[in-house]
């Protein structure tokens, strides 16, 4: 039973590329979660509308079609990826920076939400108390507005871990499906599923994504159930 149940060399590079990835993912997309957040929340402008509606798009979006976008704006001769190949050097087409550039997209969303809702419950009169006391708005930022939306901040990091380590038809679209480059579990599974005589290494990567996606929504869970019982506090 402990041999059906070891991981193959690439079983386990998946599951490393699959954390690299989430990681990487949660990391670059918290500052322009938070920035994004706080402006839907607190400005007002013309073309608001716009901008939740672009922010929200990849919820209701098929994923391979947000994987295509991906590839005409950032693949190698696409609208970005050319600039950025040729002054700085960066490439997303066919390399795990593409897979962390897809779950990003997809997985935004769901971190927008979280912090918005957060700064939403967040009593202003503190920020207001702050600013008759001399603060600047950037002290006011980071001394007591972030601090506040901390469990906010974590619940949105978990779920778009969790999102990211389920992501697929972007990242398949965009950078293809390279062992060791851009083959995360659910790229590995579709691998393993189309070839014959692999159905317990199929039966060992589900068991294992549902792992990590049950750890990391039951932590997201537990951080709202906090929230809330703090604001009845």
């Amino acid at each position: 039973m402990s041999e059906y149940w070891q991981f193959t060399a690439m079983e386990k590079e998946a599951l490393w590329l699959s954390l690299k990835v989430a990681c990487w993912c949660v990391l670059v997309s918290l500052p322009f979660g938070i920035a994004c957040s706080w402006v839907l929340v607190r400005c007002q402008f013309y073309g608001k509308i716009i901008l939740e509606m672009l922010v929200h798009l990849p919820l209701v979006m098929p994923p391979i079609a947000t994987g295509y976008a991906l590839l005409v704006l950032f693949g190698k001769q696409g609208f970005f990826g050319y600039w950025l190949d040729e002054l700085l050097g960066i490439s997303f087409a066919f390399s795990w920076k593409g897979a962390v550039l897809a779950s990003m997209i997809v997985s935004f969303p769901l971190l927008v939400r979280a912090l918005t809702i957060s700064l939403e419950s967040l009593d202003l009169g503190l920020e207001e108390v702050a600013k008759t006391l001399g603060a600047s708005s950037f002290r006011v930022f980071f001394t007591i507005t972030l601090p506040l939306i901390v469990p906010g901040i974590l619940s949105g990091m978990m779920l778009t871990f969790a999102r990211s380590l389920g992501e697929f038809g972007a990242t398949i679209t965009f950078v293809s499906n390279i062992q060791g480059e851009t083959m995360t579990l659910p790229l590995a599974m579709f691998n393993l599923i189309q070839q014959p005589n692999t159905e317990n290494a199929t039966l060992r990567l589900f068991v294992l994504s549902v792992v990590l996606a049950v750890t990391a929504l039951f932590a997201s869970e537990q951080l709202n159930r906090w929230i809330q019982k703090n604001r009845a506090v």
